[in-house]
C-alpha cells in the first residue's frame, strides 16, 4: 500500500474522488473543504499511476489559483517521482486560450505576436468606433456598449450572429458599433479577453484535426470552480475531452455569484445529464471555519431552491460567537470597525489577516477614513498594479517593438516621455501622410521608430528582466521620472517593481519570457493585486473575496437594497438567490471570528436614507449572535449580554 502514501493526507470523501481516475467525476465541495489540495492529489495519484504528466490539464479562474497548484503539484511531484519528465498544464481559461492560438495562429489565421487588448485598450477602440460612425461617446457610453458586446461573446454570439438577430434600436447601434470594433481590433493584430475563448473554440469547430490533437494531448482535464463556467467556456471544456470522458470538475452551485458576467449555474446542476456515467463526490467537511461560522453559513444558503443539498461541518469546536453592531450612521460603522480591528492587532495578529468586505464599492471610502484617522494600514483590492499608468506605457514600448500594427501601443507612447509630437502630428501618420510634415517632425518620428527597432533587437537576445530596464533607459522614461515629483518617483519606482516581476519569467529565455509577461500583464485580475509581501488590512467588495481566507471578517453594510443590493434581489427570484450565495461566500471567508455590521442612516448618493436590516441578518441563527454596543464614550465599544 506504500504507493498511496501520498493520499494519507486526505478524508474519506477527497480520497475517493482522488482515486476515481477513469471517466467523468463532478465533485461537490463546500468553501474551505480542501479542493486544491484533492485536485492536486488526484493529479499526483494520476501520475503515480502511470499517466505522463504532460497529458494532464488542469484549469482554473485566476492566475492566484493557477500558481498556488502549479506549485503543490510541483513539489509533491518532486517528493514522489524525482525522475518525472514535465509538468501537468495548469492555467487559467483565457491563458490557455492564449496558449493554443499562438500555437495554432496560422490555423487561426493571427499573427504570432498577436496583442491582447486589455479592458482599458477596449474601452478606447469602442469609443473610436463609436467616432468613426458618427455616434456620440458621451451618449453611447462605451463601457456599457463593450459589456453588452462580452456578453454576447461568452453567450457564444459572434459580431454577424448578432447583426442578423438585431431587432431593437439598440441592438441594431450595437451591432454596427461591434463591426467597426472588430475592424480596429483586426487593424491592431490584437484579441480582447473574450477573443481568447470564443477563437479558440471557432478554431476547434472549423479544425477537428486540431481539437482532436489537444484532446489526445491532455487526455485528462481537471476544472475548478465550474460553477462559474459561460457559455463559451463550457463548449471549450466539453471540446477538450476526448472520447474516454476523462474530466473531472470541481465547484459548489452556492457559490455561483457571477451570473451578471455570463457564468450559467446550469452547467453543474447538469452535470450528471451531459455526462451520463459521471461519479459525483460530495466535500462537506470543511477545514478553515469554526462550528458557529458554518451554522450560519448554512443556515443562510439553506434558504435557496436551485442548488445541490450539503451541509457544511467542521471538527474544529463552535469557537467565538458572531459578532453584530447596529451603527447610528455608516460614520459611526466604520470607527466601531477600525476600533475592534485596532484591538485585534494589538492582541498579536497580523493586520493582513483581517478583512472588511462590502457589497459595493463606493462602501470603502469611509472605511478608508476610519482605518488612517487610527493609523490601520490597509490595502484596498482592485488598483491593478498593470492598470497604473506607468506599467502600462513601459510595456506598450514592448508591445509596439514587437508588433509595428499596435497603433493603440504606438498613440500611447510616441509622446511619452514628450518628444513634441502632437495630435495632428500623429492624425496624419496614421493616415499615410507621414511626407506632408516638416522635416524636423518627420526627424523626430523617425527617431522613434528606430527605437522600437532597437528594443525589438535588444529583446531577441536578452532575458525580460532586462529588455524592461533597457526600455526604461532608453526611452529616457528614467531620466523623465527621476528628478521629478514624489507622484513621478513612486512612479519610477513602480516600472523598477516591473522588472523585478519580469524576473520570474527569465527562466523561460527571451522572447517566451516576454510573450508570456505581456500576456499575464493583460491578464491580470483584482486578486493578483493583493501585494503579498505588504501587510495590512485588506479591503474587498465580497465577489473580489471569492476563494480567499482570513481569520477575522467584517460584513459591513448588511442593510436591505444594499445588501442584498435592490437592483438584483427585486429583479427576479433567480437574482435574489445569487445575493444570497453572495453572502453565503461572505459568511465562510472567515475562520476565527465573524462581525456583522449595518448602519440605520446611510448616505447614499449625496442623500441621507433610513434603512431596514438585511433580510439575512433574520437568518442566522438568535443563538449564535452577540450585539455589541456604543457605550457612549467615543471608540469604546462593549459587548451587553
Amino acid at each position: 500500500m506504500s504507493h498511496m502514501a501520498h493520499l494519507e493526507g486526505l478524508n474519506e470523501r477527497q480520497k475517493e474522488a482522488a482515486l476515481h481516475t477513469k471517466g467523468p467525476l463532478l465533485i461537490i465541495a463546500g468553501a474551505g473543504a480542501g479542493k486544491t489540495k484533492t485536485l492536486t492529489e488526484r493529479i499526483v495519484h494520476l501520475v503515480k499511476e502511470g499517466v505522463a504528466p504532460q497529458h494532464i490539464l488542469a484549469i482554473t479562474f485566476t492566475n492566484k489559483a493557477a500558481a498556488e497548484m502549479r506549485d503543490r503539484v510541483r513539489t509533491a511531484l518532486a517528493k514522489e517521482t524525482p525522475r518525472t519528465e514535465g509538468m501537468p498544464f495548469v492555467s487559467t481559461f483565457h491563458a490557455l486560450g492564449v496558449y493554443i492560438l499562438r500555437e495554432e495562429h496560422v490555423a487561426a489565421g493571427l499573427p504570432k505576436h498577436f496583442t491582447i487588448a486589455d479592458e482599458g485598450d477596449a474601452i478606447s477602440l469602442i469609443k473610436e468606433a463609436l467616432e468613426k460612425n458618427g455616434l456620440d461617446p458621451k451618449q453611447y457610453e462605451p463601457r456599457k456598449i463593450k459589456s453588452i458586446i462580452s456578453k454576447q461573446k461568452g453567450e457564444f454570439v459572434t459580431a454577424s450572429d448578432f447583426a442578423s438577430r438585431a431587432q431593437t434600436n439598440l441592438e441594431r447601434i450595437v451591432a454596427r458599433i461591434w463591426a467597426s470594433y472588430e475592424s480596429l481590433l483586426f487593424r491592431e493584430k490584437s484579441l480582447d479577453f473574450d477573443d481568447l475563448l470564443l477563437k479558440t473554440v471557432i478554431l476547434f469547430l472549423q479544425n477537428p484535426e486540431i481539437k482532436i490533437r489537444y484532446q489526445k494531448r491532455w487526455q485528462y482535464v481537471h476544472i475548478d470552480e465550474y460553477q462559474d463556467t459561460n457559455e463559451i467556456q463550457y463548449t471549450l471544456s466539453k471540446q477538450l475531452v476526448g472520447p474516454e470522458q476523462n474530466i473531472c470538475v470541481v465547484g459548489d452551485s452556492d457559490q455561483n455569484i457571477y451570473s451578471w458576467r455570463g457564468a450559467k449555474i446550469k452547467n453543474i446542476l447538469n452535470f450528471e445529464t451531459d455526462y451520463p456515467n459521471a461519479k459525483v463526490v460530495l466535500l462537506e467537511e470543511n477545514y478553515r471555519s469554526t462550528g458557529t461560522i458554518l451554522e450560519a453559513a448554512n443556515a443562510v444558503i439553506g434558504k435557496n431552491i436551485v442548488r445541490k443539498e450539503k451541509n457544511l461541518f467542521t471538527k474544529k469546536g463552535k469557537g467565538d460567537p458572531i459578532a453584530l453592531y447596529e451603527a447610528y450612521d455608516e460614520a459611526d460603522e466604520a470607527a466601531y470597525i477600525a476600533q475592534r480591528i485596532t484591538e485585534i492587532v494589538d492582541a498579536g495578529t497580523d493586520a493582513g489577516d483581517i478583512a472588511i468586505l462590502y457589497r459595493a464599492n463606493f462602501q470603502s471610502r469611509v472605511l478608508e477614513e476610519a482605518l488612517l484617522g487610527m493609523h490601520v494600514p490597509y490595502q484596498v483590492l482592485g488598483v491593478k498594479f498593470f492598470d497604473r499608468k506607468e506599467i502600462k506605457d513601459t510595456l506598450s514600448y514592448i508591445r509596439a517593438a514587437l508588433n509595428g500594427e499596435s497603433l493603440s501601443d504606438i498613440k500611447r507612447i510616441i509622446n511619452f516621455p514628450a518628444r513634441g509630437i502632437g495630435k495632428v502630428t500623429l492624425a496624419k501618420l496614421f493616415a499615410g501622410q507621414q511626407a506632408e510634415l516638416p522635416a524636423t517632425m518627420q526627424k523626430k518620428i523617425q527617431s522613434f521608430y528606430i527605437l522600437l527597432e532597437k528594443i525589438k533587437e535588444y529583446a531577441e537576445s536578452h532575458l525580460p528582466s532586462e529588455t524592461i530596464k533597457y526600455v526604461i533607459i532608453e526611452s529616457g522614461i528614467e531620466k523623465t521620472l527621476k528628478n521629478g515629483t514624489s507622484d513621478e518617483v513612486e512612479r519610477l519606482e513602480n516600472i523598477e517593481e516591473l522588472a523585478t516581476l519580469a524576473k520570474a519569467y527569465d527562466s523561460l529565455g527571451s522572447t517566451e519570457g516576454l510573450i508570456s509577461l505581456l500576456s499575464n500583464a493583460s491578464l491580470a485580475s483584482d486578486q493578483d493585486t493583493l501585494l503579498e509581501g505588504k501587510s495590512g488590512v485588506r479591503l474587498m467588495t465580497v465577489h473580489a473575496a471569492k476563494g480567499l481566507e482570513f481569520k477575522y471578517v467584517f460584513v459591513t453594510g448588511l442593510e436591505q437594497g444594499l445588501f442584498p443590493h435592490e437592483r438584483r434581489a427585486a429583479a427576479s427570484a433567480e437574482d435574489s438567490e445569487e445575493e444570497r450565495r453572495l453572502m453565503y461566500v461572505a459568511i465562510t471567508r472567515a475562520e476565527k471570528k465573524l462581525f456583522l455590521s449595518y448602519a440605520s442612516i446611510r448616505t447614499i448618493f449625496g442623500s441621507r436614507q433610513i434603512n431596514a436590516p438585511s433580510e439575512f441578518l433574520y437568518d442566522v441563527p438568535e443563538e449564535l449572535v452577540e450585539k455589541e454596543y456604543n457605550s457612549g464614550r467615543p471608540g469604546k465599544y462593549i459587548h451587553l449580554d
